[in-house]
């Protein structure tokens, strides 16, 4: 009894990665298998999140009269917590996993939605002046002049909302429990295992700072030096 020791610590972290895919049923499956069904719904609903809110967030930008008309919706929305969503979610979906997926997308859909429409209400009047100039059409303009100079910013709201997403979820699965890291964490806690409880933490811990990695070498791959 008692904080774990170094050595508790040690022997905890090598018996769960020497067999982490193992499954014994519903409530006993290793942290590759939870791990995997995290990553498979924050994936899912960080990519509907992207499809919705980068389109949107081009529209909005490009138009002051429909920031204006859906700015206040967006500042109504935007400060309501993702857990707060999970009630109603399963009240209406009735499917814990399907769940997490939307409360996944409602928490990363608004990062990538400001952003977007920032970075292309930012884009140069210069360049979108030369454009005109050249007769370029309004896709091209779009995908060649706009999501370039907006592409730095699209990648912030993207490297946010990631973040955000891989918090709730962990959240989000101790509510509703099934599989995840998160019900990992719970259902390790409840059965007194405080060693595979830190354990899973760490993992948490490293994954997320992986999956920011990843976003912050995309980002530094589309910053340009004006």
């Amino acid at each position: 009894d008692g904080f774990p020791t170094p050595m508790q610590m040690g022997k905890a972290i090598a018996t769960n990665l020497a067999d982490p895919f193992y499954d014994n049923g519903p409530n006993d499956k290793g942290i590759g298998i939870q791990l995997a069904h995290s990553l498979a719904r924050v994936g899912l609903g960080f990519f509907i999140a992207a499809a919705v809110a980068i389109p949107l967030g081009f529209v909005i930008g490009m138009s002051p009269l429909l920031y204006k008309a859906l700015d206040p919706f967006i500042q109504v929305l935007k400060p309501i917590s993702p857990l707060a969503w999970m009630p109603l979610a399963l009240y209406t979906i009735k499917d814990s996993s399907i769940s997490g997926i939307f409360v996944i997308f409602i928490c990363s859909v608004w990062p990538m939605l400001i952003n977007t429409a920032f970075g292309v209400a930012g884009v140069r009047r210069d360049w979108l002046n030369v454009a005109k100039t050249l007769e370029v059409s309004p896709l091209r303009k779009a995908f060649q002049v706009i999501l370039p100079a907006a592409a730095p910013t699209i990648l912030t709201g993207m490297r946010i909302s990631m973040g955000i997403a891989w918090l709730v979820i962990v959240a989000a699965e101790m509510l509703v429990g099934g599989t995840g890291v998160g019900y990992f964490v719970w259902n390790e806690w409840n059965n007194l295992a405080l060693t595979n409880v830190i354990f899973a933490v760490l993992v948490i811990g490293v994954v997320g700072m992986l999956l920011d990695a990843l976003f912050a070498q995309a980002q530094k791959a589309v910053t340009y030096v004006d």
